[in-house]
């Protein structure tokens, strides 16, 4: 399951999906000044919106991978968009998450509850976490269900045949 699925919002270029750039010192795309300096006013307005989503769309994916923990199985990969610079801009991106039960009941309720920290990590959660972050509630609840019935069975020694009833007479 993805969580971080940030769409583009900034389409005027065609959008590419590419593998994670390599770390360097600063993981913002930078310009050189002379490049910046010889566009017009209308790219460097695109310029503008393209580095604040770069930054916006790096600080979402950075806060789902430090909730999901172990849960998470690959670094954030990007989709970028190529500014009026030539530099590449991220404009959407993705977190992978194990959302696999775990082997026990109290196992799948913490691995619930990490995959819903991870998914609403983010200040401002999309739809799409929003959505892995309600069925990671769903999967801790039917946890809590089947824990609460193993406790039933061990109290009682065994799964009861049939519901308990009252007679009531009168």
């Amino acid at each position: 399951m993805n969580v971080g699925a940030i769409p583009s919002s900034y389409a005027t270029v065609p959008a590419t999906r590419f593998a994670p750039a390599p770390p360097t010192a600063s993981a913002a795309p930078q310009a050189t000044p002379s490049a910046t300096t010889q566009l017009s006013e209308e790219a460097l307005a695109m310029l503008d919106q393209l580095k604040s989503r770069d930054l916006e769309v790096r600080q979402h994916e950075q806060a789902h991978l430090a909730a999901a923990g172990g849960l998470a199985t690959s670094g954030a990969s990007y989709t970028y968009q190529r500014g009026p610079n030539g530099v590449d801009y991220a404009t959407g991106g993705e977190v992978n998450i194990d959302t696999s039960p775990g082997a026990t009941p109290q196992e799948t309720i913490e691995r619930a509850r990490t995959i819903q920290a991870a998914a609403l990590a983010p200040a401002e959660p999309s739809s799409a976490d929003r959505a892995v972050a309600s069925q990671a509630q769903q999967m801790e609840n039917q946890a809590r269900a089947e824990l609460a019935q193993q406790k039933t069975q061990n109290a009682y020694g065994a799964a009861p045949t049939a519901a308990p009833s009252v007679d009531i007479y009168a």
